[in-house]
Formats: C-alpha cells, structure tokens, sequence
C-alpha cells in the first residue's frame, strides 16, 4: 500500500511580493514625458542638452513652479485655488509701487509675501467656515486681487535697473563652459527650489502633510480620526497664497515690471503643471516634486515650439490641453485601479 505525503508548498510573504504604487503612475508618466521630449528636441532641434538650455528653462519657469508647489496642496486636499494668478498680479504692483515710493526692497518682498497670505487666508476662512466651494470662493479672490491691482495702475510700473529688488535675477555661473555654454542659476532658482524642498518636506516628514493627504482621500474619515481638518483646510490656501506671493518676487525682479494685467491665466498653468505632474484632481495622492517636473513640462514645451519655428504660439494652449486631458484620463483610469485593489 503507498502513502502520498501531503508537502505543503511555501508561500511568499506578501510583504516580500513587488506591488505596483498605482498612485505615482502618472508622476512617473510626467518624468517619462520630460525625457522623451528632451531627447526628441536634441536630435530634432539640438543644443537642447546644454548648460545654457537647462538653466534657463529654470530661470524661466521659476515662478511657475513656486505656483505649482503652492497649488500641490490645495488639490491633494480636494480644493481648488483660482487667485493665485491675480494676487500675483495686485502684489507685483503692490511691490513696486512701495519700492518706487522709497521703501527699502527687502520690506517691499516681505509685503508682497504677507499679501498672498493675506488672500489665501481669506480664501480658507471662505472655504472652511463660511462652508463655500473652493471654486466660488478663490474666484471671488481673483476678482479681488485683480481690481485691486486695477485701482492702484492700469499703467506698467517700472522698477529702476539699480533696484536691489532686481538683484534676485542675478546669474550667478556655476559651471564655465565653451562658447557661452554655461551653467548659471539666479537667487530666484534657488529660492524656487528650496520652496519645493520645503513642500516636500513639509507633505512628507510632517503630521500636516499626512492631514492633507487624508482630507483629500476622505474628510470625514480624517475628522473621525481626531485630525485637525478645520485649521489645515485654512492653512493648505495660506500656503497657496504665500506661494503666489512669492511668485510675485521672482518674476517681477526678473522681468521689472508689474501691471495690472500680470498673471492673467497663470492659475490654470499652475493647475495644468500640478496635474500633468501627477496629482490626483479628486485629491489624496500626488507629489510635491511631480509638480516640480510638470511645471518644467510646460517650459520646455514652449522651448521645443519656439525652436520649430513652423508651429504658430498659439498652439501652445492646444498642445497644453492635450497632453492636460491625456494626464486627467490618465488619471481616471489610476483612481478605476485603485478602486478595484
């Protein structure tokens, strides 16, 4: 008579198993999409992998990444902030106008800063306790901002060349390369990028970076957890508006002029930037450094379209709304995924 030995075969630990993070799909497909389009305007336009071209495609997008770090928290939460671009606009005549009546250009920065906190802060009392959409509420700030900025001049404001408030767009050469091929960063590169340093860390070491995810997968479970929805719902637009305050800096000390009109459809790049970066619309997932990489997306769209010559710049809000909508269906499949898990 035979006997059949029963071996029970191992199993993997699930912890041992390699498991897809469905959420940084679209961060990764953003990375993917930089280098394909970094590699095609090398062999299609060359001179795209130099020191010249890479430093100033962060010279010039400066501002708009400081907007996309703001914007990163206020959509993880499930918000949404439509001022960003006008408070750009009443700081940055805010700003020259006291730097042109004589105030030093240190304190006009701090002011310039304190307004986009001022409006952010408005728009999450709004928000939070006057319990109105996000959409209604930071547009009511961009109408705000943008006829404050209308009273104070409808005509440019000019900073004077020997302004220290200009020394921020200073180059300073890191690299001495051949033929003008250098690599250079401004005060305003690096402030960019300690902002988004700073969001990081602030997303990802901290209890208010954890509260911000959870308020954008589920608030109320975050506020059956005991976490403090309330005072992060209002601080997440305080630093969307500081932000925007910040952004005000570096881009009216490079360019030194502030009007009225500045900043005219800058939140929707910063919400396209943040989103082809790979933050979730409906909120709870997204990086700090995806937004970091759409907002150079965007820039280096306008480089490759400015080499061809061909393609007219009016284009570049179609092709801007293309690869948008292909990120947002993107995005839709990620959420279908997740649900299923």
């Amino acid at each position: 008579m035979s006997t059949t030995l029963d071996v029970e075969r191992p199993t993997r630990s699930p912890r041992l198993r390699p498991r897809l993070n469905l959420a940084a799909l679209p961060t990764v497909a953003a990375v993917v999409i930089l280098a394909i389009m970094l590699v095609y305007g090398e062999l299609a336009y060359g001179k795209i992998f130099q020191l010249n071209t890479l430093s100033n495609l962060f010279i010039s997008n400066s501002y708009l990444i400081i907007l996309a770090v703001g914007l990163t928290f206020v959509i993880l939460a499930g918000g949404i902030d439509l001022s960003v671009g006008a408070v750009v606009a009443f700081a940055s005549v805010s700003g020259v106008m006291l730097v042109n009546a004589g105030v030093p250009s240190v304190l006009a920065m701090v002011a310039m800063v304190a307004i986009g906190a001022v409006f952010g802060l408005m728009s999450g009392v709004l928000v939070q306790y006057f319990n109105v959409q996000p959409f209604i509420a930071t547009l009511a700030m961009m109408f705000l901002a943008r006829g404050l900025a209308s009273i104070l001049s409808t005509a440019p404001e000019r900073l004077a060349d020997d302004s220290g408030f200009r020394t921020l767009s200073d180059e300073i050469k890191l690299i001495d390369g051949p033929k003008l091929n250098d690599l250079v960063v401004t005060p305003n590169v690096v402030i960019a990028l300690l902002v988004a340093g700073a969001g990081f860390v602030l997303l990802h070491r901290t209890r208010f970076g954890r509260t911000v995810y959870a308020i954008g997968g589920s608030e109320q479970s975050a506020t059956l957890m005991g976490l403090p929805v309330a005072r992060t719902k209002v601080w997440i637009y305080v630093v969307s508006g500081t932000c925007a305050g910040l952004a005000a800096v570096v881009y009216t000390s490079k360019l030194g002029i502030a009007q009225n009109i500045t900043g005219t459809g800058w939140e929707l790049d910063a919400i396209a930037a943040t989103v082809i970066g790979g933050t979730l619309l409906t909120g709870g997932a997204g990086y700090v450094l995806g937004s970091v990489v759409g907002a150079l997306v965007l820039g280096l769209m306008n480089v490759l379209i400015t080499r061809d010559g061909s393609i007219p710049a009016e284009a570049t809000t179609i092709i801007t709304g293309v690869v948008l909508l292909a990120f947002v269906i993107l995005q839709r499949a990620v959420t279908h995924a997740r649900r299923r898990t």
